[in-house]
């Protein structure tokens, strides 16, 4: 089985925000890879990786990085397939924001999707989505999970609404 998704990150300390993307492969059923890969201190592998990625069957590349966060625009200039970057708030990392500003201010013709910090989730459910615009099985599976988030809010209303304040109205 072929991977369709690739998931990569500077270094495995990026391993607990990017695993939330591959839990969500999992639900999904959608055949994935895990890399740690550096823009920085593994140039050479990163190189290789990217332009070869396409041709292995990868269709969407996630990309988590921190702190000067390269790693998802370097892939992106070296693919043809849609990077979708995770800005991650690093230990040597400044709030986040060199992370986001690395990644969300790509060149023009160089286009990486950014997520929120930390929003590796998000990260799969776009790649998700970008897989499902030529698949009918993952269309219906993304429709259920779109329902089953409406339900969740349906619930927390009927939960509200036993929640009593001396001026609630409702």
């Amino acid at each position: 089985m072929n991977p369709l998704v690739s998931i990569i990150m500077g270094s495995t300390s990026d391993l607990p925000i990017m695993e939330e993307a591959a839990k969500l492969f999992d639900e999904f059923e959608i055949p994935f890879e895990i890399h740690a890969l550096s823009a920085h201190r593994t140039p050479d592998l990163v190189a290789d990786f990217a332009k070869g990625a396409f041709n292995r069957g990868v269709r969407v590349i996630i990309a988590g990085a921190g702190g000067a966060a390269h790693l998802p625009g370097v892939v992106a200039a070296m693919t043809i397939c849609p990077v979708i970057g995770v800005p991650i708030k690093s230990s040597n990392s400044v709030d986040g924001w060199d992370s986001i500003l690395s990644i969300l201010q790509m060149p023009s013709g160089i286009p990486v999707a950014t997520v929120a910090l930390n929003g590796a989730r998000n990260a799969g459910i776009l790649a998700v989505q970008i897989l499902a615009t030529g698949d009918a099985t993952l269309q219906n599976k993304l429709v259920g999970f779109k329902n089953d988030l409406a339900k969740k809010v349906v619930k927390a209303n009927s939960t509200l609404k036993e929640v009593s304040f001396k001026f609630k109205t409702n």
